[in-house]
């Protein structure tokens, strides 16, 4: 299993249209069939350059699925996001492999 993982500095001026737009923007992403779920999370840590940072972590089905998405999807989601917030956004992505997974079982 994969993660593609998306963080985004969001400059202040457009946090809250951004933090919508994401919002919205996820199950966009989720309805092309190539990852089973997504998780948005706040990154807690201070900026020099300042604004609020976000990771969005989405779960793959699989690597085909994976290199399927970079193939057809992110090229057209990279430009939307460009788009709309431009110099107001300073985005990288990272992809993890999940190894194992534990939860804890209370009795």
């Amino acid at each position: 299993m994969y993660i593609y993982n998306v963080t985004a500095n969001i400059d202040n001026a457009v946090h809250t249209e951004w933090l919508t737009w994401i919002k919205e923007h996820i199950p966009v992403v989720l309805a092309t069939g190539k990852f089973e779920k997504a998780t948005l999370t706040r990154v807690l840590v201070e900026e020099e350059m300042g604004g609020v940072t976000y990771s969005v972590q989405y779960k793959s089905y699989s690597r085909e699925a994976l290199d399927a998405f970079y193939k057809e999807d992110a090229e057209k989601f990279r430009l939307e996001a460009l788009k709309k917030f431009a110099d107001k956004m300073l985005t990288f992505t990272t992809e993890l492999q999940i190894i194992d997974e534990y939860t804890v079982n209370f009795k």
